[in-house]
């Protein structure tokens, strides 16, 4: 009895021994890093600067591998199936978390079985219209609309786009009539603002503050509380009218589900320091975004108030996908 009992102990020990060995050499190769949208878009921006910091972090290659489409379900859906060993980890947005399983009514993966590691980065939106639709503000904007019901339009990334949100929120916020008018991406919806096809656009501050700069397109409002350097010249939404007129392209790091505990904490450790390195944070801000630190209630709570926004404008809109 007492050898089967040491035998047993020493199996323990063993295995305990294993553990710590495994989570001491993890990572021993490259972590793939899913982004879900094209490359030259704000979370594709975000998550090289992203991979860039945390391959000095975790002393391995972070291999950024775009798999775009269905509004980022096709990646989603590749970080679902993927192994749950730490080597794959995925770029979530509020469109991959919490807008689509609210607008599809068949989805191939469920967000909530994702391990979160982490938040990353909120890039609030710019809220901007054609140079040639003279309105100087967004106070001009919603008279104007209030007096022309359905004569002004919005382009935007596609039905169900974080834009398209934005689009929502402020007519319901502002209890205007503006037209949706769905590109295939984001860049083709600022494009047919600057061009003159549509009146109103609205993006992340990379993508919309050149074309202000350049005279092509007129900002209106940064949907966000917070100022910000990189949009100094754009007032806040509170500023400009409309405090509840905020949102922002935010991301999380996500794992598959049944990743072990010890990649999880590997990763997340990587995660802080990266997002605490003075040089990422200020590309980040440089850039228009904000950088999110925070525990896990902390994440728990933001991801409940998304959820929860979201929800209520998903359904005043009526915004569905078959």
């Amino acid at each position: 009895m007492n050898f089967i009992k040491k035998a047993a102990g020493l199996g323990l020990a063993v295995l305990m021994a294993s553990s710590v060995a495994a989570a001491a050499s993890y990572p021993e190769g490259p972590v793939r890093l899913i982004v879900p949208f094209g490359a030259g878009g704000i979370t594709d921006i975000i998550a090289r600067h992203l991979g860039k910091q945390m391959s000095e972090e975790l002393g391995q290659t972070v291999v950024i591998e775009n798999r775009s489409g269905a509004g980022g379900t096709i990646g989603a859906q590749a970080l679902s199936t993927a192994a749950p060993d730490g080597y794959t980890v995925f770029m979530g947005t509020v469109g991959t978390q919490v807008v689509n399983p609210l607008i599809m009514p068949k989805i191939n993966y469920d967000p909530d079985q994702f391990v979160p590691i982490g938040m990353i980065s909120g890039s609030p939106y710019v809220l901007a219209a054609r140079s040639g639709l003279n309105l100087d503000s967004l106070q001009a904007l919603v008279d104007y609309a209030k007096q022309n019901p359905g004569k002004l339009n919005f382009g935007s990334a596609g039905i169900g786009s974080s834009p398209h949100l934005g689009l929502e929120l402020l007519k319901y916020t502002s209890d205007v009539d503006i037209v949706h008018v769905p590109f295939k991406s984001g860049g083709e919806a600022v494009n047919a603002a600057v061009g003159g096809q549509v009146d109103l656009v609205m993006d992340a501050i990379p993508v919309i503050m050149p074309q202000v700069r350049a005279g092509k397109l007129t900002a209106f409002a940064l949907a966000s509380d917070v100022p910000l350097a990189a949009a100094s010249e754009v007032p806040t939404s509170k500023e400009a009218g409309n405090e509840n007129l905020k949102i922002s392209s935010w991301n999380a790091l996500y794992a598959p589900a049944d990743t072990p505990d010890d990649a999880i904490q590997v990763l997340s450790q990587a995660l802080q320091r990266a997002l605490a390195n003075k040089d990422f944070s200020s590309t980040l801000q440089n850039q228009g975004s904000l950088v999110y630190k925070g525990d896990a209630q902390e994440y728990e709570d933001f991801i409940s108030a998304e959820k929860a926004k979201w929800n209520e404008i998903v359904d005043k809109a009526g915004i569905t996908l078959q």
